[in-house]
């Protein structure tokens, strides 16, 4: 046996350009000397990306932080806005309505979670929501805005936020970022993907032109067409689509109606839901239903009745499968972004999961081989990942009491993953949510769609009914002030945009 250690990756090339190809390049760049590694990004103009509106959640401020991007830039370059988290509409009942924020409710107390003190307090205060006491709710609502702070005394402190901006603006200044930083972009259509006779392995891919070019390894950021990982290695497709049945969108930009709001807003409909993306210059819209249930011509319809300006152009129809590969790494080929699967938008996690096959990778960055022990491990979190964003979003369609349509009546009545149903009945029975192995939604998020969409546990913590009510009253109604006299003294989300033409800000850490 050979001693000798198997070599380093020297050329990687990623097919396709859009958010998860720049962001790829951009991560790569700041990492790899070119000296050392070779990294080419091939796309093609003529080749559209699907870039929209973009809504995020905390995650991608660490993103950007790691690569050393400015916030004030990067939110100029973009038309970026801040988003404080995400309000649902019609969600639960129809005229029901309810925030999905970021950050925390309340503050836990003797070590038993927040809401457990909230349920005894609505108890005798029935008008009382979990927003009441999101610090980031109630600044969403009010329209205001303003940065966390470190010391954990101050109630600012409980704020978390992420942004809205043109996805197809944030892929073109990574370009930016990445060419600068050495990476090669490759103008030109690939019309064959040459493989290695013996091990099956991605050799080079040839251009309309003549040209080809070589790699040790490959990133599939070809978007639904699935260049690399379905058309040429043949991955299969794991179908979601009988728990989340929508599978096409509408999209539209419109004009801004008023300044800015600091939140996403996501209305459910007929047979699906519309998005509403503020940012700085223009509000992206779009309609995602169940083609099976409505016509395009209806749903198109629907999109436009309900804009708060004038059309920017015609809507475009985007379609769709929910699901995943059965493997994100196959041989040497990486599938980032679509190319890999897709969850629909309704809790901003697309550049969430672009954002986590890349730091999978590269924490899992290979020699050459590329042993299949690393492939395995790649896979299983990366399937880990999407199967956690899985059931959050299929919550929002379960947990709903409308019966008002064929849509509803569906996913009300509809089987659920096992994983999730677990979570209902032990939230249902006893109010208990628990987070784990590192899924991206903190038992927060959970607590305010279950809530929110009006699952009320049968009972609360037995230690908490033993607290005197007046104690528990006093404590909400002093979190509550709090938080109101800090919404006060904020600016305006408009103003703070404003605000950011000053003197150059930089990122702050930020979780979730």
């Amino acid at each position: 046996m050979s001693d000798t250690p198997p070599g380093n990756i020297k050329r990687i090339v990623i097919v396709g350009g859009g958010s998860a190809g720049w962001m790829t390049a951009a991560a790569l760049s700041s990492l790899l000397p070119p000296d050392s590694v070779r990294v080419s990004l091939v796309e093609s103009e003529q080749i559209g990306t699907i870039g929209v509106g973009e809504a995020t959640i905390p995650d991608i401020i660490h993103f950007n932080a790691i690569l050393g991007i400015p916030e004030a830039e990067f939110l100029k370059a973009t038309n970026g806005t801040f988003k404080l988290g995400i309000k649902f509409v019609n969600w639960g009942r129809q005229g029901d309505a309810y925030y999905h924020p970021f950050g925390v409710h309340g503050a836990d107390m003797n070590g038993i979670d927040f809401h457990q003190f909230w349920l005894r307090y609505k108890q005798d205060n029935p008008a009382s929501t979990m927003g009441d006491f999101s610090l980031s709710a109630r600044a969403a609502e009010a329209g205001k805005f303003a940065k966390p702070e470190a010391n954990p005394r101050s109630v600012l402190s409980r704020l978390r936020y992420a942004y809205h901006f043109d996805a197809t603006a944030y892929a073109r200044y990574l370009r930016g970022y990445a060419e600068t930083r050495g990476v090669q972009r490759i103008e030109g259509k690939v019309t064959q993907v040459h493989q290695h006779a013996e091990t099956g392995d991605i050799a080079r891919i040839e251009m309309e032109d003549g040209s080809s070019v070589d790699g040790d390894l490959f990133f599939d950021c070809t978007g639904f067409r699935g260049l690399l990982i379905n058309k040429t290695l043949g991955v299969d497709f794991k179908d979601w689509s009988h728990w989340l049945p929508c599978d096409t969108a509408q999209a539209v930009a419109c004009e801004s109606s008023g300044d800015p709001l600091p939140y996403t807003i996501s209305t459910a409909k007929k047979a699906g839901w519309q998005w509403r993306i503020p940012t700085q210059h223009r509000t992206g819209n779009g309609h995602i239903y169940s083609s099976k249930l409505m016509s395009d011509d209806e749903a198109v319809q629907s999109l436009m009745d309900d804009l708060d300006g004038p059309a920017i152009g015609s809507p475009r129809k985007i379609a769709f499968q929910t699901g995943h590969r059965t493997k994100f790494w196959e041989k040497n080929c990486v599938a980032i972004g679509l190319s890999g699967g897709f969850l629909e938008p309704l809790e901003s996690t697309s550049l969430f999961l672009i954002q986590e096959g890349i730091s999978k990778f590269i924490a899992l960055f290979p020699t050459a081989s590329m042993a299949s022990v690393v492939r395995d491990e790649y896979n299983r979190q990366l399937i880990a990942k999407f199967e956690q964003v899985r059931d959050f979003i299929i919550l929002h369609y379960k947990a709903t009491e409308r019966d008002d349509t064929p849509f509803w009546n569906y996913t009300r009545t509809m089987d659920i993953p096992d994983s999730l149903a677990r979570r209902i009945a032990l939230f249902r029975e006893a109010g208990r949510v628990f987070r784990y192995d590192e899924e991206p939604f903190a038992t927060q998020s959970w607590i305010a769609v279950l809530l929110g969409q009006n699952i009320m546990p049968k009972s609360i913590d037995p230690i908490v009914s033993t607290v005197d009510r007046a104690k528990i009253t006093h404590s909400l109604q002093s979190m509550q002030s709090a938080m109101g006299r800090a919404v006060d003294q904020m600016q305006s989300h408009r103003a703070f945009l404003d605000s950011l033409d000053s003197p150059a800000q930089t990122l702050s850490g930020n979780g979730r």
